[in-house]
């Protein structure tokens, strides 16, 4: 071991919302420093990793002071004299210092920042791109891009029920093409709505446009029209982020409270009616009955699960043998360390999942998940609209990396095939 972690810095650092999270550096004995500031969701699910907040008056109690100490006090000291490379033994310590299954006793934040910084300090010290440094087998790719166009539920104030409606640039023939794409249908619908009376200024968590719209479909139409104004070769994805909807025994949309069966039936009609190829948690985190049956159903889609399988190798294969689903959303903040996240995307690929690997409505200036969307040759990536710098910083590490390595783009093949649920 030529240069081991000489010591770990830990503070409090302010995500895109204002909001605190956990800031780490790891330095090596020969001086090299790599630090990583970790994101944050607002529509977090039940099964997820736990974040440690203090609770009490500052910052309205998501103050991070405590999780900071047990970098300072705790992670830290034990990564100290190890070697930055070996990533993956480095994570499984930080999890057994913790102890717990979620991460709840010491914090998620603090140990993804922990995993996240020393992995770059070992890429450092192999002089490696991040990118470069332990990828999946096969060459690295750029990921297709999920792009935010309109926005609601948990990210807009619940302007309108569903969380996102999103643009696809499906027919695009590079990164480049495909963040161009994206933020023509964005400028498109904008216009539109100014057209309609509705003010284009009101700006979503993720950077997406926010109206207060008549009805979920009423913004993927808006979507569709931007589209077809643009002429461009774009579809549409929807987060429906149905969990923030369960309400009576059934779910809560548009005014009315529908039953798992009456949900699915009015997707469909989007389907039927508008360029919908992508849908996001349709239904609930724990209605695997309702999700079985919206994969019957809606099988000729995409169907990404995000709190239904949580970044989570256990849910994904539960999922599998299910034929629930046919893509899985990697959130690294959702399981804790970077090699939890990079063992979800290497089964999704063993199990015939599409991946898409994704920022947080809290996020930071930090592209790292950038670097790891093209090592892991996920599919897909999806951080936010094309405005607000802590999503442009994601966009601008790929462009740079498709100008500066000629990287392929996954374009089309990166989405989940029609019908496919799993192996």
């Amino acid at each position: 071991m030529s240069d081991p972690i000489a010591s770990v810095l830990a503070w409090e650092a302010l995500d895109s919302r204002g909001r605190p999270t956990v800031g780490c550096a790891v330095r090596l004995r020969s001086g090299i420093e790599a630090e990583a500031v970790v994101p944050a969701g607002a529509s977090t699910g039940r099964h997820e990793a736990r974040e440690l907040r203090d609770g009490g008056e500052r910052y309205g109690g998501r103050g991070v002071r405590q999780a900071v100490r047990n970098v300072v006090e705790t992670l830290g000291p034990a990564l100290t004299g190890r070697d930055p490379r070996e990533v993956e033994a480095n994570d499984a310590l930080l999890r057994e210092l913790d102890g717990t299954p979620s991460l709840e006793r010491l914090g998620a934040n603090a140990v993804l920042a922990v995993s996240i910084a020393a992995l770059r300090a070992g890429a450092a010290a192999e002089r490696a791109p991040l990118h470069a440094f332990l990828p999946l087998a096969g060459e690295p790719r750029l990921p297709l891009p999920m792009v935010n166009v309109v926005s609601g539920g948990a990210h807009a104030g619940g302007l309108v029920d569903i969380q996102d409606v999103l643009v696809i640039p499906l027919g695009a023939g590079s990164f480049a093409e495909a963040i161009e794409w994206a933020s023509r249908v964005r400028a498109a619908a904008a216009a539109i709505a100014e057209e309609r009376g509705l003010s284009s200024t009101l700006i979503a968590d993720e950077g997406g446009l926010a109206f207060p719209l008549e009805s979920s479909r009423a913004a993927v139409e808006l979507v569709a029209a931007a589209i077809d104004r643009t002429k461009l070769d774009a579809r549409i994805a929807v987060d429906v982020a149905a969990s923030g909807l369960v309400a009576d025994g059934g779910y809560r949309l548009d005014g009315a409270t529908r039953s798992a069966e009456e949900v699915v039936d009015e997707l469909a009609s989007w389907l039927r009616d508008l360029p919908v190829v992508s849908l996001e948690d349709p239904l609930g985190e724990d209605d695997w009955d309702g999700w079985a049956s919206a994969s019957a159903a809606l099988s000729g889609i995409q169907l990404l699960g995000d709190d239904l399988l949580v970044t989570s190798v256990e849910r994904l294969e539960r999922a599998a043998a299910a034929h629930v689903a046919n893509a899985v959303l990697v959130k690294p903040n959702q399981v804790g360390t970077v090699s939890d996240a990079r063992r979800v995307v290497e089964r999704a690929h063993e199990l015939g999942y599409a991946s898409v690997v994704s920022a947080r409505s809290g996020d930071t200036e930090d592209a790292w998940l950038a670097d790891l969307a093209v090592a892991w040759r996920a599919g897909q990536i999806k951080v936010g609209s094309t405005m607000r710098s802590e999503r442009t910083a994601k966009w601008n590490r790929l462009l740079r990396l498709e100008a500066e390595l000629g990287l392929p783009f996954a374009g089309r093949a990166g989405l989940a095939q029609a019908g496919r649920t799993g192996k």
